[in-house]
């Protein structure tokens, strides 16, 4: 099962991913991850906040998307070390990502 698999039946934040063009957005969050493990894309603090903005992202729903990215990099066969570099790596772009007035 891939992450997008387990995000769409989440409870917790399938509706963010509902009527999306996941092609396309599958190609961005691959750039914006590899970016943020030393990758070629670059992302900028206010576009990340920009596209993500008027989605009104909670710290749960934070919580849930790395618990849900954690689960299928390791179904996947990364290693643990890898995970967290990638799960410490998103865990700084929070800030940027989950909304101000979000509970």
């Amino acid at each position: 099962m891939t992450f997008y698999e387990m995000a769409l039946e989440s409870d917790q934040i399938g509706g963010h991913f509902e009527d999306i063009d996941m092609p396309r957005l599958i190609d961005h969050q691959t750039k914006f991850v590899s970016s943020l493990v030393g990758g070629p894309a670059s992302f900028s603090d206010d576009r990340i906040e920009a596209v993500h903005r008027h989605l009104n992202i909670s710290h749960a729903d934070f919580d849930e998307m790395a618990a849900l990215f954690s689960e299928a990099l390791s179904m996947h066969g990364m290693e643990d070390a890898h995970i967290k570099v990638a799960l410490d790596a998103i865990e700084s772009k929070r800030a940027i990502i989950v909304a101000r007035d979000a509970a």
